[in-house]
């Protein structure tokens, strides 16, 4: 098929020369846009000073006649803005300005530069910075006080309360039907049979830790119906009862303050109560070490020192006849006192051990011990050598064998 539409009239055939026709010449193609909106508007500042002064120069006819003419006038503008940016700073230089367009250029972002005197600039002497940084240091490296002073106060009670618990079990029943039952124990020449003593003693034992007046041991009475105990024995009983009575009250008392500093101690610093009840059991392994060298050099004169620091003189010395002596020898006495240094011996033997600062209770990390069968050369070459654990690390040599130790 064969297309025969005749061309038309306003529409050049392409079959054509264009340098045959005038109308297609390229050496008249100029920059200009082909409509009048893609055609640039002026400037606001070429505006004004087209304004100001008087009617507009005429425009360069070609599109890159003024494109250069809007660069030279948006660098005139540029420079003139700079000036005033650069006043503006000179006068106000701790100012932070925002960046300002000019044209289709923008400035960056201008920072003035701090006083010579803010606190920026300004650095206190020498001295002063090492007193700040040494009472920094010591501040860090201080410990509380409370703590200290807590796991003190556990180490000073705690032989304390082993004395009253030990000097508690003694005087109990359990410990006189022992007693008085134990082959060896000297009978009483008056009469007194080992239920007879268990009876009246007893009694005794009971009235130093119960709140009944001096009339619970004044009108007991024996088998004949007379007094059990004199008037100078009751009073002497009330005696020693206002000394038990005063001992198990202060170690009540401090087994309850013991017991708030453990629990602080806890919660606040670890290893505070271990670290307290170790000094506690050294502290009452050299006071009853001391205290039973004492009273096995001279047990009488122990006796009678003890006495005589808690009874007024006269009121605690009796006759062989009288019931307390029948009923508390000199034996049962020496027999209470092995009892409570035993007893409180072997707590603080117990407590130092289970408190002894080994590295796991100290939270350290196990020593490692070098390896054996290393060979002498390989442990002269690798003694000096650790890995990133600090263990030592054996000599990768692979001419060196082994020797047996």
């Amino acid at each position: 098929m064969k297309d025969n539409t005749p061309t038309p009239s306003g529409r050049l055939d392409p079959r054509l020369d264009p340098a045959a026709n005038p109308a297609l010449d390229p050496a008249e193609d100029t920059d200009e846009p082909a409509f009048d909106w893609m055609k640039p508007e002026p400037a606001a500042g070429a505006a004004e000073e087209e304004g100001a002064a008087g009617p507009a120069a005429p425009q360069p006819e070609s599109r890159a006649d003024r494109k250069a003419a809007e660069a030279a006038a948006a660098d005139g503008a540029g420079s003139d803005h700079a000036e005033a940016g650069r006043d503006a700073a000179t006068d106000r230089k701790t100012e932070f300005r925002q960046p300002s367009s000019v044209g289709s250029s923008s400035r960056g972002t201008h920072y003035s530069e701090p006083l010579p005197t803010s606190a920026l600039q300004v650095r206190p002497p020498q001295e002063e910075v090492e007193r700040r940084n040494a009472e920094r240091e010591q501040a860090a490296r201080a410990k509380p006080v409370l703590p200290r002073f807590l796991q003190v106060l556990l180490a000073v009670f705690y032989p304390i309360i082993l004395l009253v618990l030990a000097v508690r079990a003694v005087t109990s029943p359990l410990f006189l039907w022992v007693e008085y039952h134990r082959p060896g124990f000297p009978g009483d020449g008056y009469g007194f049979n080992a239920d007879d003593r268990m009876t009246y003693g007893s009694y005794a034992v009971d009235y130093l830790s119960n709140w009944s007046g001096p009339r619970y041991l004044g009108e007991l009475v024996n088998r004949s119906g007379e007094k059990l105990f004199k008037d100078g024995e009751v009073s002497h009983m009330a005696d020693v009862k206002l000394v038990f009575l005063s001992a198990f009250g202060a170690g009540a008392l401090l087994i309850l303050i013991s017991i708030i500093a453990i629990i602080y101690l806890r919660r606040r610093t670890p290893g505070g109560v271990r670290r307290g009840l170790f000094a506690g059991s050294i502290v009452t392994l050299v006071l009853i070490i001391g205290l039973g060298t004492l009273a096995a050099l001279g047990w009488q004169q122990f006796f009678t020192e003890f006495h005589r620091i808690f009874f007024a003189a006269g009121s605690w010395t009796f006759a062989l006849e009288d019931t307390l002596i029948r009923l508390f020898p000199g034996q049962f006495w020496i027999d209470a006192g092995l009892v409570i240094a035993a007893l409180v011996l072997i707590t603080a033997v117990v407590t130092l051990i289970l408190t002894w600062p080994t590295r796991r209770r100290r939270g350290l990390a196990p020593a490692r011990k070098g390896r054996k069968g290393a060979g002498v050369e390989g442990d002269a070459e690798g003694s000096d050598m650790k890995d990133d654990t600090g263990a030592d690390e054996a000599p990768r040599t692979g001419n060196i064998r082994p020797v047996n130790l």
